[in-house]
């Protein structure tokens, strides 16, 4: 099917004009202003913005977590995300320790595959880097085209690897043009502070909070920029970064060169820890790391426009309330997570480009152009020129519209940001070629959305 879209202000990371965009089956086949192109289907797009796609870099669906699985699977989770203007997500597969990253691959396909309705791809998250894992690496990046693994410096016991095995990954995925991410905070540290708090019967969410102080993470991030230094790594990347403490670690890293991206999520970027005293309800906040303090806020905004911080994800984890309620009586068994993965793109966009804090062009940077860059997609996805996908969102910027569990699109319960009014609305969306949201309806169903090789850098 061929579409044009008329009469846009045309949006990338380095443009913005008004002007008319031609798609030819899945790709964008021409830009200018008043093509004379005959079309199938027009969309007269004058008064509103159209950007690319945005990516998603940091998702949990349908994830094992503490006894129970995240509320969003591929099919709600990816649905909702189209709703919000996003196209294309990046999970986590998550190794089992004791078991191959083939097996746990396998198992994520399970449930991805005929269930996406807009793209995907994977992190493989390391949690147990062995000899046997080792010889795993070099086909998950050039067969499989996942390039970037993930690695925990926290939850002991489950997940989080140790300095030798962070190391031995390291110099094994960089042989292959792959990366290292992580999460990074002193996972012995916080374990320490759970303990004592749960010892002096402090039970509440605050200690969630209370137990993951900055140094944590600010501790964490220079290790692991160390370690990437020491091993002659040519890049890494650093998950959900909250703070200033640990964004001065990257800061401190560019006085040698390094190349270590970070990655910031919206929430640190519009809530604050504030909302920590309300109670069980803080449970609807308990994340990890958690919400910071409002000079954090302000050092990552700086920071995004510094050029520091290069992606602004969700790390949408959601669980229902009932779940979030076994934790009611122990902070520590409150699931951690936070559903986001809807409200990214317009969140960002009111508080962040209405608000002058951020350009325009800015945003499309950190919503999706350089995550398809960093990860091995640019510019078929990423970007408004010909031959790239025909990923875009037409957005009203003035539109106004309220946040609310009773409308959104994520299989959750509640809303963290429930009651706010935002400005900028999604109101188009076409995914390789075809308007899959429009009117607040949705045009595709499950199995739409497909698995997007990388290639390693």
């Amino acid at each position: 099917m061929s579409i044009i879209i008329k009469n846009a202000q045309i949006i990338s990371a380095t443009d913005n004009f008004t002007g008319d965009i031609f798609i030819e089956g899945e790709t964008i086949s021409a830009i200018g202003k008043n093509l004379n192109a005959k079309a199938e289907k027009i969309i007269d797009a004058k008064g509103l913005m159209v950007f690319p796609g945005g990516i998603d870099p940091h998702v949990h669906l349908d994830m094992p977590f503490m006894g129970t699985y995240s509320s969003d699977n591929y099919e709600t989770g990816t649905r909702a995300a189209l709703f919000g203007g996003t196209t294309m997500v990046i999970d986590f597969v998550l190794q089992t320790q004791g078991k191959s990253l083939r097996s746990a691959l396998d198992e994520w396909n399970g449930r991805s595959k005929g269930n996406a309705l807009c793209d995907y791809s994977y992190h493989m998250a390391v949690t147990d880097f062995n000899e046997h894992t080792q010889k795993e690496i070099k086909d998950i990046i050039e067969k499989d085209g996942i390039t970037s693994f993930k690695t925990f410096m926290a939850y002991k016991g489950a997940l989080m690897v140790d300095d030798r095995q962070m190391v031995g990954l390291m110099n094994e995925v960089k042989k292959y043009g792959g990366f290292v991410t992580t999460h990074a905070t002193n996972g012995d540290m916080i374990d320490y502070l759970v303990a004592k708090h749960k010892a002096e019967g402090k039970l509440s969410p605050l200690y969630h909070y209370l137990s993951q102080p900055e140094i944590t993470e600010a501790e964490a991030s220079g290790r692991f920029t160390d370690l990437l230094n020491q091993t002659g790594s040519k890049k890494g990347y650093i998950v959900h970064m909250t703070c200033e403490g640990a964004l001065n670690r990257i800061r401190e890293a560019t006085f040698r060169n390094q190349q270590v991206y970070a990655e910031t999520c919206i929430q640190y970027l519009v809530i604050d820890a504030s909302l920590y005293d309300k109670g069980f309800e803080s449970a609807k906040w308990v994340m990890s790391p958690p919400l910071r303090e409002k000079k954090d806020q302000e050092a990552l905004w700086a920071g995004i426009n510094q050029g520091l911080v290069q992606l602004v994800a969700t790390d949408h984890c959601p669980f229902m309330w009932k779940q979030k309620l076994m934790g009611e009586n122990d902070f520590s068994k409150i699931p951690n997570g936070h559903p986001a993965i809807e409200h990214r793109m317009e969140l960002l966009f009111s508080e962040g480009v209405n608000k002058g804090r951020i350009s325009a062009n800015k945003f499309v940077e950190v919503t999706s152009t350089n995550a398809a860059k960093i990860f091995g997609m640019f510019p078929k996805k990423g970007s408004i020129a010909p031959g790239a996908d025909a990923d875009l969102v037409i957005f009203d910027p003035k539109e106004k519209h309220i946040v609310s569990a009773k409308t959104h699109h994520m299989n959750v319960d509640y809303s963290g940001y429930e009651g706010w009014e935002l400005t900028g609305k999604v109101k188009t969306v076409l995914h390789r070629g075809k308007v899959v949201i429009e009117n607040n309806h949705c045009f595709v169903n499950k199995g739409y959305g497909e698995f997007v090789k990388r290639s390693a850098n």
